[in-house]
């Protein structure tokens, strides 16, 4: 939000886009963009604006379980060890290994490896 503020207020005191986009290091495309929503909207329309995407696979009940099933696995007297394909085994849904990672921070978890 502050980087779209400094744009309009360059462009408030008189700087072209091009000028506006350099200064602040950004494309001359968000700046086009944010100016005319600016000018379209007032400041409201600058504001961050809910982004769509692909839906989650699994819905925050299965999150939780998978939170409780990593924790109750990870933490064993003999040591524990899980794997990408566990979390695809025992829910049915199957992640990329960056996106296990993602699912992992969304849960408050680290993944921690050690190396033998």
């Amino acid at each position: 939000m502050r980087i779209r503020l400094l744009a309009i207020s360059h462009f408030i005191d008189g700087k072209n886009r091009t000028e506006i986009a350099s200064f602040l290091k950004v494309s001359r495309t968000s700046v086009n963009k944010w100016v005319s929503q600016y000018l379209n909207e007032g400041l409201k329309g600058l504001t961050e604006k809910p982004h769509t995407g692909r839906p989650a696979l699994l819905p925050h009940a299965q999150r939780v379980q998978i939170k409780n099933y990593v924790t109750d696995n990870a933490v064993k007297p003999q040591g524990g060890r899980l794997l990408g394909k566990d979390i695809h085994t025992e829910f049915g849904v199957f992640y990329q290994k960056t996106n296990i990672y993602h699912l992992l921070h969304e849960l408050n978890l680290n993944w921690i490896t050690t190396f033998r």
